[in-house]
């Protein structure tokens, strides 16, 4: 039998709790432009759709990178979010390149993570394929149902070695995740690449090789930055179950209006 799922709601700010954005803002307020690397369909829509709900006050465009400049609001202020869970230095100099051919003034901010409400919403989804304990507070004395899990990202040699150019075991650029997440689960939590070296089945090695015989792929990837496919092709490679990407999960469309939000009080 399946446990609950409590899933973070998608009305940010509720209690005690600050709202990222102000409820109200004036008329000349800057554009949040959700930048897409890739199809703005599918989950770059609805994440977009969640933040005009939550956010009435705020003017939402969501376009995709390669169409960025042309997006831009002329005599406006805007801001640019990234649709990314990490600073890809390529996707991110694309960005870049297309405010500067705009001539527009916008601010870039930076990728949604690392965050404890990334690392949170990891954990729902992997909860919610009964690869993690359900509630981390209530269900303490109960055994998890894997002994370890490998962070998955996307981004190729580039990323990698953008991130970390020595030789290292393992990808460096989703280690801060990674340790929220092992937090969050009381389990080792490895990075790897999907598409590159160091990938799924050096982690999966080093992992069974530390005594952890049951694992599961937990990609952090919003679902627009790979084949659909990857995910379940890695963990199949290394007799590992896996989670489904985090898609338009309230966490991402919170973490898309803080970083809106951050750049008004600025």
């Amino acid at each position: 039998m399946s446990l609950p799922v409590r899933e973070r709601s998608r009305r940010p700010g509720g209690g005690r709790h600050r709202r990222p954005v102000p409820t109200s803002l004036p008329p000349d307020a800057p554009v949040l432009v959700l930048a897409a690397p890739g199809s703005t369909s599918g989950v770059a829509a609805e994440i977009a759709a969640v933040v005009r709900v939550d956010h009435p006050q705020i003017e939402v465009r969501l376009t995709a990178v390669s169409e960025l400049a042309e997006s831009l609001p002329s005599g406006r202020d805007a801001v640019v979010v990234p649709l990314l869970t990490w600073d890809d230095p390529v996707v991110m100099a694309d960005i870049a390149r297309a405010v500067s051919d705009s001539g527009s003034g916008a601010v870039v901010t930076e990728a949604l993570g690392p965050h404890p409400l990334l690392a949170e919403a990891l954990h729902i989804r992997l909860a919610e394929r009964g690869l993690a304990r359900a509630d981390r507070v209530r269900l303490l004395n109960v055994s998890s149902p894997v002994d370890a899990v490998i962070l998955a990202t996307v981004g190729g040699v580039q990323a990698v070695q953008a991130m970390q150019p020595t030789a290292v075991l393992l990808a460096s650029t989703m280690q801060p995740t990674a340790v929220l997440l092992a937090s969050r689960l009381t389990l080792p939590v490895v990075a790897a690449s999907l598409d590159s070296e160091p990938g799924v089945p050096m982690a999966a090695q080093r992992l069974r090789a530390a005594g952890a015989g049951r694992l599961a792929v937990s990609p952090c990837l919003i679902g627009h930055e790979t084949a659909a496919d990857l995910v379940e092709q890695a963990a199949a490679g290394v007799d590992a179950g896996h989670a489904e990407p985090l898609g338009a999960h309230g966490s991402i469309a919170e973490l898309v209006a803080r970083a809106y939000g951050s750049q008004l009080a600025t």
